[in-house]
């Protein structure tokens, strides 16, 4: 469905016509306006409207309605083509969750097709409406805020990330709590996490790389303003921010997961140490039980008066001492 569409003249919205190409039209034909068009998770026929009035390209719409799709800019001869993955945390959950954000570019409009609830795009429309001097870029104001708002969040959530591992961290290291299983699926599940982060942010880089005018493909993007490069350079070197954080995050939990391994076969050894421990202390009276463990006429060598009492004494002393012994060696 359609959320918002407005005519930005002069960086400033105005009410324009009701059907998009009057729109459009009016938007070409004043030099210095375009068309923004939001909708969110739009239905075919839905859509189809807005792809015969603007030309969109078939792959692109195809791309923008299916969504499943990483981070990217295409371009095409009518427009140009770019897909965003917005990342939201659950404080509650600890969770981190993406969805799915299309921008198409062309001359004098701009169409963004959102899907997933993060990352609505109302507040950045409001700045933007409230800064004139940026919106008369055109629709390179529009992408580049998109962006930037996309990536300031990726910080936000690797700041709530790197919290969540210092956590994890201190329950691992915990003499407690670090053996449980519950802390092998957690720290199973943060890795999950960072790993959906990164595949909203490390396919991002490229396409912001081209967008600053630095990128293998030439210096510019069509449909976007030279104006705007120092601003997607801006937005890039947070991005690169953005990337080192999850490269250490997700070293950091590997080593956090070596780590509860190491002490997880720590402990277990520790365990079998002390059932050999309890074991061998078991197997001394055992055996002496074993051969004069039949008390008749005085036992043992049948007729000895204190043989039986001194079996009972030798076991006692011969206990004490590996017990003794398995202590001093930290085995019980």
């Amino acid at each position: 469905m359609i959320v918002d569409s407005a005519i930005y003249r002069d960086g400033h919205r105005t009410e324009g016509p009701e059907d998009l190409s009057d729109a459009l039209d009016a938007a070409r034909a004043s030099g210095n306006a375009f068309v923004w068009i939001g909708l969110y998770e739009p239905t075919e026929r839905e859509f189809d409207l807005v792809t015969e009035e603007f030309g969109l390209h078939p792959l692109a719409v195809e791309d923008a309605l299916k969504a499943h799709q990483r981070p990217k800019l295409e371009v095409y001869d009518d427009s140009l083509f770019v897909v965003l993955k917005p990342v939201t945390y659950e404080p509650d959950s600890d969770a981190v969750s993406s969805g799915e954000l299309m921008i198409f570019l062309g001359d004098s409009f701009v169409v963004t097709v959102r899907h997933g609830e993060g990352s609505p795009l109302k507040a950045v429309r409001h700045r933007l409406e409230q800064n004139p001097d940026m919106m008369r870029l055109g629709p390179t104001a529009v992408l580049y805020s998109i962006a930037d708002d996309t990536v300031d969040h990726y910080l936000e959530v690797a700041t709530e990330l790197q919290t969540d591992l210092e956590e994890v961290e201190a329950e691992v290291f915990s003499p407690n709590d670090g053996g449980s299983r519950h802390t092998a699926s957690r720290i199973y599940t943060f890795k999950r996490q960072v790993l959906e982060f990164r595949r909203a942010t490390g396919p991002l880089a490229l396409p912001l790389t081209r967008l600053a005018g630095s990128g293998v493909t030439g210096p510019g993007v069509p449909f976007v303003h030279d104006k705007a490069q120092p601003f997607f350079r801006d937005v890039s070197d947070h991005l690169a921010r953005v990337n080192d954080s999850v490269e250490g995050l997700d070293r950091l939990v590997s080593d956090v997961l070596s780590a509860h391994l190491a002490q997880m076969s720590v402990r277990q050894n520790d365990d079998m140490r002390k059932i050999s421990a309890w074991a061998a202390m078991a197997a001394v009276p055992t055996m002496i039980a074993g051969i004069y463990g039949m008390n008749f006429d005085h036992m043992p060598e049948l007729h000895w008066v204190w043989g039986y009492p001194a079996v009972i004494l030798l076991m006692a002393v011969l206990e004490v001492l590996l017990f003794r012994l398995f202590k001093r060696r930290g085995w019980l």
